[in-house]
């Protein structure tokens, strides 16, 4: 089976042609591919499908094989693939995800897609939806326990379940030790991906993320997004904010007059290969 392996500011997957490959237990593959002692060694899977509501279809798939519903670095990996590819020679294209339908457009240098800027949606806030367990409608500034230190959240969903929490210093924080307390939480249904976000002025912040299934992560498109969001929900940051992650930067638009959240940042083919499934 031939694949490719892309990133996007370090969030790494294996992306398979779903219109040449039928996976037949893709949540199995999953784990065995990002195995990074005996797999190929990712951040999860990627199965580009056909669609019958979008011109593509990506299909998501953890490290622990558990499917996701939207992955923005990920999908970004989509829109290259698919150009680079010949898939298409649209440089505006349709995704559908779990997270709904999502409209990308194609920065094209030298015939390969070089950038692409994802409009993300808009960011569900009702508790119930996220989900997030709570008697407030929304979760905004509310403080949660962990460890037996007290962080103050905001939940959010691009798509998948996000808590974001504002810290001091993100290079000292023990993530390995929080992120698994806050994902397995009782008070997130689905499990949840947390950004500890440190703001640096009020365009620029860090962000590490865990991401539920996989761990840290270089970066996480949604999260990013649930980030900005939050800030700008908690008057940290203004609309536009440059996203400092370990694996590279994202630039977050959040237009809180279409309440619509879009994100710009790089996607690259890191090889290709075949493996024996």
């Amino acid at each position: 089976m031939k694949f490719t392996k892309m990133e996007g500011c370090g969030n790494d997957y294996i992306y398979i042609n779903g219109f040449e490959y039928q996976i037949d237990n893709p949540e199995k593959l999953a784990q065995k591919v990002s195995d990074r002692h005996f797999g190929i060694g990712s951040d999860g899977l990627i199965i580009i499908n056909p669609s019958a509501v979008a011109d593509f279809r990506m299909d998501m798939y953890n490290a622990d094989g558990s499917q996701g519903e939207m992955c923005g670095n990920g999908i970004r990996c989509v829109a290259k693939y698919v150009y680079d590819f010949g898939l298409t020679e649209k440089k505006q294209i349709t995704v559908e995800t779990l997270g709904g339908i999502k409209t990308l457009d194609l920065t094209v240098v030298d015939g390969k897609v070089s950038t692409v800027r994802v409009n993300m949606g808009a960011p569900v806030l009702e508790a119930n939806k996220v989900p997030v367990l709570s008697d407030k409608e929304q979760v905004i500034d509310e403080p949660v326990q962990v460890l037996g230190k007290t962080y103050r959240i905001t939940c959010v969903s691009m798509g998948n379940p996000h808590a974001v929490t504002f810290v001091d210093d993100t290079d000292a924080l023990e993530i390995e030790q929080i992120g698994p307390c806050f994902e397995h939480d009782k008070m997130f249904p689905n499990r949840v991906n947390t950004e500890f976000v440190q703001v640096l002025d009020r365009n620029t912040i860090k962000m590490r993320v865990w991401e539920r299934g996989s761990g840290e992560t270089f970066a996480c498109g949604t999260g990013t997004c649930a980030s900005v969001v939050a800030c700008v929900l908690n008057g940290k940051t203004d609309p536009q904010v440059t996203v400092h992650l370990l694996g590279g930067d994202l630039f977050i638009e959040y237009d809180t007059n279409e309440n619509t959240v879009y994100m710009t940042g790089p996607a690259r083919v890191v090889f290709c290969g075949e493996y024996d499934a």
